[in-house]
């Protein structure tokens, strides 16, 4: 998928070596320019970085807020299944057997699925864990189809039907904001594009202000950008194992449907 191949402590460390290459390259041509014309005002080249840079940090910030928003949204999610995994699995108690006993064990291993997937952090095991989890809710709604056409009036089992319904309707959700929302490729571009040219102004104005190397500030600035843009990246891929969402709310819905199966 793209970047999401790449691990995120390459991209850190390549995103610190591109903003110091930016920084040296700007310092290089800074000094040309200043000995070519040593009239050169620093003070325009200031404004310039100035504004530069304060792009770049608003796009950072706007970047930041979208996946901040994200991952508060997929907390949400995940606390909200496991609440409807839970209802729909308690209306389950009202199926005839053998279906209601085949519905228990169709929860547990749904759960489980979406669980050892997610917390696995292996894309390839998401993909498996969402064809299996389409088989299960499949065969849920068979079974609850077939119950419910021997008495078409019965309140139950069109409540058992509205919970699988909010079941299939929150595991697409879960998917989408997980998996196929993601920032913009555009606006990455412009992101790298700003943070370089700033860095580029930033080391112009170093040499024009007459110094004869680099400060030690420089690196600190490359690793501050560097590791903002790190923490976004990893906001943003499902499967970071650096900033995850918690998922102690199926994990205790697990724990009770284990409970209820050795309880019989």
């Amino acid at each position: 998928m793209g970047m999401d191949a790449i691990p995120i402590g390459v991209l850190f460390a390549t995103t610190i070596i591109v903003v110091m290459s930016s920084i040296w390259a700007g310092f290089r041509l800074g000094h040309t320019a200043h000995r070519r014309s040593v009239n050169e005002k620093e003070s325009a080249i200031s404004t310039a970085a100035t504004a530069i840079l304060t792009l770049a940090g608003f796009i950072l910030a706007f970047t930041f807020s979208i996946v901040s928003d994200r991952y508060d949204t997929r907390i949400s999610l995940v606390r909200d299944e496991a609440n409807v995994i839970g209802t729909a699995k308690l209306r389950s108690d009202f199926l005839p057997e053998p279906d209601r006993s085949q519905a228990a064990g169709l929860f547990k291993e749904y759960v489980d699925l979406r669980l050892d997937a997610v917390q696995s952090h292996d894309f390839d095991k998401i993909k498996i864990a969402l064809t299996e989890s389409g088989r299960i809710q499949h065969q849920l709604w068979d079974m609850a189809v077939r119950n419910a056409r021997k008495d078409l009036n019965s309140d139950i089992g069109a409540l058992y039907i509205a919970s699988l319904n909010e079941l299939i309707d929150i595991h697409a959700s879960r998917v989408a904001v997980g998996l196929h929302v993601r920032i913009p490729g555009g606006i990455w571009l412009a992101l790298y594009a700003l943070v370089i040219l700033g860095m580029v102004v930033i080391g112009y104005q170093a040499a024009i202000a007459g110094s004869s190397k680099q400060s030690w500030a420089m690196p600190l600035l490359a690793f501050s950008f560097s590791l903002v843009i790190a923490l976004i990246i990893s906001l943003d891929r499902p499967q970071s194992d650096f900033i995850t969402v918690s998922q102690r709310p199926l994990e205790d819905l697990r724990a009770s449907m284990a409970a209820g199966f050795d309880a019989r």
